[in-house]
């Protein structure tokens, strides 16, 4: 029998251990996924290394919101995307130590290719440890470096981390006896450093910075612990995109320890993410299945009954629906429930509540697809991001005749810095350097970057023509003029503004063709300074083309807007890749039949080069000539075609993935009762796979997050699910697609509900990576990349222009996926 002392002793026992365990949620312990976690804050170390897009080095998540990034040694004061990064080692994890430590060195040898990196790689070995070690609420990030700085590199080299400004402007920091606000825009003073670049001066200097003191959710206090002191800079002083900065100097002839700071990121006591509720921004078809996706923290343990409101003709709210929500489990780091409401039919508008949180307003309606959803891609994106035209919008123009000068042949053994790369020979008649005639119509610029590539023209028009011809969209509200090369947005002029889509880029793809000899790899700017311009495209150059007599100079380094003829003609770089020129070819075979009624000598163009390209093309592997088979049997009736796709049904069985979505619009045309046999097997065992990775997400259909967004992804699964559905009816359901749709509108991961396109529905990304980024605006009817991973478990949707990985409008699938979804979604729920 136990004493009354034992029984007193073994009650204390249990009292400080349970007291230890509750407390151990409040400081910082190194977690099962090699990150520091407390409630409330978690310090990721090299998980990402993606440092020209701010993800990297040393993390901080504070609150639910990522702060701070790209922890680590840099050798700019405010480094932009070309600087100097170091080669990242493998992250170590020593839990006796309690530490968490990567190996890094300068250089980066894969960021050193000859013409690739515009910026002169320095000269400089070092090698070094990072490390960050928990200390209760706080953490050290510590360097160590190998050997102490040469002596040329000391008042260079500092330890950067950089603070995100969309959460910060118009909040307050301390630094020692300073203390400001965050500006909207960066401000002078500046200064020429000794290398003759221009700098601002440091916000502020001291040993103990305070960020945002005022609110405890996002107070954050680096402390440095050595002798050089702290700088707080301005990013944005010389690149647009640039983050705040906190830097200091690694100081001379120091190895060990040469940077220690102690960070300590308020953590809100018991932090909990509040609940999110996921649902499409623009509603639902009374017909299709409708689940609102409910995210909440995994500490989370109150569940609340979740309610939908029908908004009242009058005013006010009714609920229709109030349950306890359906638990799905676990994903990322969140804890999923589902409120089903695919019961409710009655049109109207809706909201759906969860505790404090309430979607905004949403459809559920017959028509909910027909108005306000597509259409901004096809009357505004599409028109914004045409090349070599006059783009105007009532008071407004969004560019000028642009790009009049294309262009020049590209020199050879030449690694532009976008990822171009011509090779020993220019692959036509032209030499490098020399004007080629008839590029200067047609197209549209890709994203924000301006400039052409070929697989987005071709998929861009193979989508479009394949919405025109089996959906028979007559859509006009754009009037487009090719003779005086001027757009007019929002005032229609007649034509179906599709088919007049489909014309602008085949006579980029086509006029390329005809004056190379070739497919065009892509035609870009050739300097550096052009590239990284914002506002109007029109600005890139003169319009004229390179006149001889200016000499043949460094196009790269000596480019003068202010002289007519100088040498800012953008280049065009060809290549030897079979399967991105059949690809493009597939996207002429599809034109051929869009257009062969509104422009029947290009659609006779396209579909010659097509069968050229079919006939001169040779690969290693027959798939990557299987869709340019489907377009051209669809185009052409020619029996070679179908007699081909059926020569390689192992092929395609064996890779119904890749190919059944695209064989299936075929099959009608091909009578071989044994292939259709092996096709539709493959295709049932392939429903098991989707079902089974399905299965892993609350959403409804396969997603595995990474780095870079992946809305265009799911986009594209939606349209191949679409193919699936129609082409094996009683095998594919119309669920996937729906599900990939409105993933797009709102239905995904993080606090960020937006719709990834811009403009459409109650919430939707206001703040894109497009041509005009740098206004912080957006561009109607752009679809975002969308919910990006910071790794190796946040989901993360910000309101910033600059994040290409979760913001970026690109061409190609991107847009035409999206207008595919849309519309298609309309025509199988309304039965059209």
């Amino acid at each position: 029998m136990k004493t009354v002392l034992q029984s007193f002793i073994f009650l204390c026992f249990l009292s400080t251990y349970a007291q230890q365990v509750s407390d151990s949620s409040q400081v910082f312990t190194i977690n099962d996924q090699e990150y520091l976690e407390m409630r409330g804050a978690n310090v990721m170390l090299a998980h990402d290394f993606y440092p020209e897009s701010h993800q990297g080095g040393v993390g901080i998540i504070q609150n639910g919101i990522r702060v701070a990034t790209n922890g680590d040694l840099r050798l700019e004061p405010t480094p932009g995307q070309w600087q100097p990064v170091p080669k990242v080692g493998e992250r170590q994890v020593d839990r006796e130590e309690n530490q968490i430590s990567v190996h890094m060195s300068y250089p980066d040898p894969s960021k050193n290719r000859k013409g690739f990196n515009p910026i002169e790689y320095p000269d400089l070995n070092m090698e070094y440890d990072l490390r960050i070690i928990p200390e209760g609420k706080s953490f050290r990030i510590v360097v160590d470096l190998e050997q102490p700085l040469p002596e040329e590199w000391v008042g260079k080299v500092g330890m950067n981390i950089e603070l995100f400004p969309g959460i910060l402007f118009g909040k307050s920091y301390y630094m020692n006896d300073e203390f400001g606000i965050f500006n909207l825009q960066a401000n002078g003073p500046g200064f020429y450093n000794e290398d003759g670049e221009f700098e601002l001066e440091p916000m502020a200097t001291g040993n103990e910075l305070v960020i945002v003191p005022e609110d405890e959710k996002q107070t954050l206090k680096i402390e440095n612990l050595k002798d050089n002191e702290l700088q707080l800079l301005d990013g944005r002083a010389i690149h647009s995109n640039g983050w705040f900065i906190v830097r200091s100097l690694v100081p001379a002839g120091v190895t060990d320890n040469a940077i220690e700071w102690l960070v300590t990121p308020n953590a809100v006591e018991d932090f909990t993410y509040s609940p999110v509720v996921q649902v499409s921004q623009v509603g639902y078809h009374p017909a299709q299945q409708k689940v609102a996706v409910i995210e909440t923290d995994k500490n989370d343990k109150n569940v609340q009954q979740a309610q939908l409101l029908r908004i009242n003709e009058n005013g006010g709210t009714t609920a229709v629906k109030s349950e306890n929500p359906s638990e799905w489990g676990n994903f990322l780091r969140y804890n999923y429930y589902q409120l089903d409401f695919t019961d409710v039919e009655e049109p109207g508008m809706y909201q759906v509540k969860y505790g404090d949180y309430t979607t905004e307003p949403f459809k559920i309606s017959e028509s909910v697809y027909k108005r306000n959803v597509w259409q901004p891609t096809l009357e505004y994106f599409l028109p914004v991001q045409m090349c070599h035209m006059l783009v105007n919008d009532r008071y407004k123009i969004w560019h000028g005749r642009c790009h009049l000068d294309d262009a020049r042949m590209a020199p050879t053994d030449h690694n532009h810095f976008d990822g171009y790369i011509q090779g020993s020979e220019t692959l036509t008649d032209y030499e490098p350097g020399e004007f080629v005639p008839g590029l200067n119509l047609g197209g549209w610029h890709d994203a924000g970057d301006f400039d052409l590539r070929v697989e987005s023209q071709a998929s861009t028009i193979q989508g479009l023509s394949h919405i025109y011809e089996l959906f028979n969209i007559e859509y006009d509200n754009t009037s487009i003029d090719q003779d005086t090369k001027t757009v007019d947005i929002l005032k229609p002029d007649g034509k179906a503004d599709i088919l007049q889509q489909i014309e602008h880029g085949a006579l980029s793809v086509v006029g390329g063709y005809k004056a190379l000899g070739r497919f065009y790899r892509g035609i870009i700017v050739p300097s550096l300074d052009q590239y990284i311009l914002l506002g109007d495209p029109v600005n890139h150059s003169d319009g004229e083309p390179f006149d001889e007599a200016f000499g043949q100079e460094d196009a790269t380094e000596n480019v003068d807007w202010g002289r007519p003829g100088d040498q800012d003609d953008r280049w065009v770089f060809t290549e030897d890749n079979p399967r991105r020129e059949l690809g493009a070819a597939a996207g002429l075979a599809a034109t051929a039949r869009a257009l062969k009624d509104y422009n029947p000598e290009l659609a006779q163009d396209s579909r010659e080069i097509a069968e050229e390209v079919w006939n001169i093309t040779e690969t290693d592997n027959p798939l990557n000539k299987i869709e340019l088979a489907v377009e051209l049997l669809q185009t052409t009736g020619d029996q070679k075609y179908a007699d081909f796709i059926v020569e390689n049904r192992q092929l395609i069985t064996e890779n119904i993935e890749r190919t059944g979505w695209i064989v299936g619009r075929a099959l009608p045309q091909i009578d071989n009762k044994r292939f259709k046999k092996e096709v539709r097997d493959a295709v049932k065992e392939y429903l098991n796979v989707v079902q089974e990775r399905e299965r892993k997400t609350p959403y409804g259909l396969p997603y595995e997050p990474d780095i870079w967004g992946a809305g265009w992804g799911i986009q594209s699964f939606g349209v191949r699910q679409y193919f699936l559905h129609t082409g094996f009816p009683d095998i594919f359901p119309e669920d996937y697609m729906l599900h990939a749709m409105n993933f797009v509108l709102g239905v995904h991961p993080g606090v960020n509900t937006s719709s990834f396109a811009s403009g459409v529905g109650s919430r939707s990304l206001t703040q894109a990576y497009g041509i005009n980024r740098g206004d912080f605006s957006f561009t109607p009817g752009g679809i975002g990349s969308g919910t990006a991973l910071i790794r190796p478990d946040f989901p993360e949707l910000l309101e910033w222009p600059f994040l290409w990985q979760q913001t970026e409008y690109v061409l190609g699938g991107g847009t035409t996926d999206y207008l595919f979804l849309i519309i298609a979604a309309d025509k199988l729920l309304n039965q059209e």
